[in-house]
């Protein structure tokens, strides 16, 4: 039987003989020539030459063994509607919104708006992308206007697919106003925007002219028998956009061949996925996990994926667990923080009801601490697995794999690396090797395996000089992440080292954050740190200068103040990016040369030593940070 680290290291040894093995798990038009080009570092080239299409190894390929099985189950408790498709059904949907895509005019290579909540429309929408070679972008629809048009104008669509609204813990949340927002505020609008009418939104408003009504469209479209487009395996296959250090969000750009051959490999070594089994991963298709554990993954495995529209705790906190035993779901993925959740409800849920057909619960999206960790596998029963992965890797980088071999879990570590990484664990000084119990930057050896972002989409030179350009003198993808490693080889992961913030998984720029509140016309300057959360694992924490300080001379003037700039954040990148207070100060502390010392701010917040004071220009900055701190 083979070894987890025989495994790895065949992976690392062996690139190309391993990886052809598992390009056996999906379909392919035309063979590939090569395997591996990395003739071009940092950029590497996976299954060259070979032509395939994600929307058939997700939906057409099955048809003959399993037509009628399930494909998608949608169950959303926010609106009490439960719909299931099956993959004969599934591709009648897909095939339509193909259809409606093609009569919008667009064309392979085109961009394609999403802007949706976790409705099955949405799922028809990103595989009709795939279908025809389009290239979608999801946006997560908790973003506001000014944020979804910057995603705009890098991606330049020829559509935008949205709903009317969606719902959370029963609130309306309307989408198309947003819309209409940000196409006003966008450079490069999209010409068309398909609309899918929930019936939500009574005062809908369409566009003459601009605006699709997604169902009359498709009862002219319908029955067309649109095929696949077969592309190059480098051929892009989506944007997904993620925070960065400067204000811009990235483009992870993703590719085709190289994705479904990972996301295959993992259904199968990692979350131990089998072709009529059912997968329930509750993130949302805004998120890299919804793209490859929704849709993509169990899908290309021939599963039934739970799509799911609600929240963890409506109608009550055993809803998931009602899930898992009504569907008879084998794998689940989580996130850290919707178990922290779920603490702090009555734990009698986690017995409630019958879980025995689930193998293993993942969780993924920021550290798991070990409390956590524990409550969690001995309230289910069952094998809880953390891992660790990033939206620019699209799966797992650290993780125990089961479907290889079986191994003891450490509650809170991520174990080990997957078969494809060269993982290091680099000090930020020096790019040297750290050792055992010693923190350092989590760091992969290139190239980076199958399934990886292949660059930054339209800027090439950002990629190289975002993601390999930490270290001088070691040529290594930084994954911005800190990590240490026991006497076992067992890793751990402790958050960011750059300015990103890592709220419930949904990572969001300091500087995206700082952008917003100086979006206040009151406001002079400020900055922002992430600070340790019990619940979400980090929160944002604003300290800002005020232009005119008449209002701050009292405790309500300062509420009404801090309610304002709260506020200004929503307007401007919504309210998943709302700090969680905002400290009013004369002056920041700074370097002689004018840098913010934002660690040492950071550290004051979170009750730690702010280290090295030594370049301070003002001493008495940091006293003000302290005063604002106990002043709450």
């Amino acid at each position: 039987m083979t070894t987890r680290r025989d495994f790895h290291r065949r992976s690392l040894e062996d690139r190309e003989g391993f990886w052809a093995e598992q390009a056996l798990l999906v379909d392919w038009f035309r063979p590939f020539e090569s395997v591996l080009d990395y003739s071009s570092p940092p950029f590497v080239r996976w299954f060259v030459g070979g032509q395939t299409n994600l929307c058939h190894n997700a939906v057409d390929r099955h048809l003959a063994a399993r037509g009628d099985q399930p494909a998608l189950v949608w169950i959303s408790t926010e609106v009490n509607e439960t719909q299931s498709y099956t993959y004969r059904e599934l591709l009648t949907e897909v095939r339509r919104a193909a259809a409606m895509m093609r009569a919008l005019g667009v064309d392979t290579g085109d961009r394609v708006i999403i802007y949706m909540p976790n409705v099955p429309e949405a799922v028809f929408a990103i595989l009709a992308c795939a279908r025809i070679g389009a290239v979608h972008s999801v946006v997560f629809g908790g973003f506001a206007a000014a944020s979804l048009a910057a995603r705009i104008d890098d991606a330049r669509p020829a559509l935008m697919v949205t709903a009317d609204a969606g719902s959370r813990m029963g609130k309306l949340v309307r989408y198309k106003p947003l819309v209409d927002e940000s196409i006003a505020l966008a450079r490069h609008p999209p010409d068309k925007v398909l609309v899918f009418n929930r019936g939500l939104d009574p005062e809908l408003q369409m566009v003459e002219g601009r605006d699709i009504d997604w169902q009359a469209l498709a009862a002219r479209t319908g029955g067309q028998d649109v095929g696949c487009e077969w592309l190059e395996s480098n051929a892009p296959s989506y944007i997904l956009y993620t925070s960065g250090t400067t204000g811009s969000p990235k483009g992870v750009q993703r590719d085709v061949g190289g994705h479904a051959v990972a996301l295959a490999a993992s259904m199968k070594h990692i979350y131990c996925g089998e072709a009529g089994e059912t997968m329930f991963a509750t993130s949302d298709i805004g998120w890299a996990v919804g793209h490859s554990y929704i849709i993509y993954g169990p899908l290309i495995a021939g599963m039934t994926s739970i799509l799911y529209e609600g929240v963890p705790v409506r109608p009550d906190a055993g809803v998931w667990w009602r899930i898992v035993q009504d569907y008879g779901v084998s794998v689940m993925f989580s996130a850290p923080t919707a178990i922290r959740v779920l603490k702090k409800h009555d734990p009698a849920y986690l017995t409630q009801y019958d879980l025995s057909s689930l193998k293993h619960l993942f969780l993924a999206g920021e550290p798991l601490d070990e409390p956590t960790h524990r409550w969690i596998h001995e309230g289910l029963g069952r094998p809880v697995i953390d891992h660790y992965w990033q939206t620019e890797t699209g799966w797992p980088v650290l993780t125990a794999m089961p479907g290889v071999e079986s191994i003891p879990i450490k509650y809170g570590s991520p174990s080990f690396p997957a078969y494809g990484y060269d993982v290091r664990l680099l000090r930020e000084s020096d790019g040297s090797e750290a050792g055992a119990g010693e923190k350092a930057v989590v760091a992969i050896v290139p190239p980076l395996p199958p399934g990886c972002m292949s660059t930054v989409w339209g800027d090439d030179e950002r990629y190289v000089q975002t993601y390999f350009s930490t270290f001088s003198h070691t040529f290594v993808y930084s994954t911005f992440d800190w990590g240490t490693r026991d006497a076992d080889g067992y890793f751990y992961t402790l958050g960011r080292t750059d300015d990103v913030i890592n709220v419930a998984g949904h990572r969001l720029g300091t500087r995206e954050i700082e952008e917003a509140v100086n979006a206040h016309p009151n406001i002079a300057e400020c900055a922002v740190v992430g600070v340790a959360d019990s619940l979400k694992g980090q929160m944002p924490l604003a300290f800002a200068v005020a232009k005119d300080g008449a209002r701050l001379g009292s405790a309500d003037g300062r509420r009404s103040f801090e309610q304002e700039v709260m506020h200004t954040v929503d307007r401007q990148l919504g309210a998943v990016a709302r700090p969680r207070a905002v400290h009013f100060v004369t002056l920041l502390p700074k370097t002689r040369s004018g840098k913010t010392l934002r660690r040492a701010i950071q550290a004051l917040a979170e009750g730690r030593d702010p280290g090295d004071l030594t370049t301070i220009e003002d001493p008495s900055a940091l006293d003000q940070i302290r005063d604002a701190l106990l002043r709450g």
